[in-house]
């Protein structure tokens, strides 16, 4: 006869105030998502506009028209890219909210169980991302030291 261990008769409950911290998390997380769309849409308008303000800085700054309108290009690039690395964490949170409220409003495991994923995502995007940044970080302080010793 085979025995069951007692983590697989598990079954895990939310009680009542479980399920309000998540009801607000939720209520949070939709904020915090519609807050990061919009600040994706100013990056997105920053670099398409970026020629012209980068322009006007060339033109304010004394020195800085010697690097012509290929900065501001660059400048345009850079925007860019930030706002699509950007926009993943912030759909995936999105994803997360909008997938919680409507769990609990239809009370809909699936839904709920779809949330949870989305939430997941969303933390393993900022982990991968904040670890290549600690190598980037580590990498910049290799160099930067293998430059000192060579400047000796």
């Amino acid at each position: 006869m085979e025995e069951n261990s007692v983590f697989e008769k598990f079954e895990l409950q939310l009680d009542q105030s479980a399920k309000d911290f998540l009801k607000e998390t939720a209520k949070w997380a939709y904020f915090l998502s519609i807050v990061g769309f919009v600040g994706i849409g100013l990056m997105m308008l920053i670099a398409v506009f970026a020629g012209t303000f980068f322009a006007a800085m060339g033109t304010a700054i004394p020195g800085a028209s010697a690097m012509g309108g290929s900065f501001a290009v660059v400048m345009g690039i850079v925007y860019f890219i930030i706002a699509a690395i950007y926009f993943f964490p912030v759909y995936y949170l999105f994803k997360f909210a909008s997938n919680a409220k409507k769990a609990f409003r239809d009370n809909d495991t699936e839904a709920l169980t779809s949330s949870f994923g989305y939430l997941k995502s969303h933390y393993k995007f900022i982990g991968i991302f904040m670890l290549a940044i600690l190598v980037l970080y580590g990498l910049i302080f290799v160099l930067s030291m293998f430059g000192a010793l060579l400047g000796r």
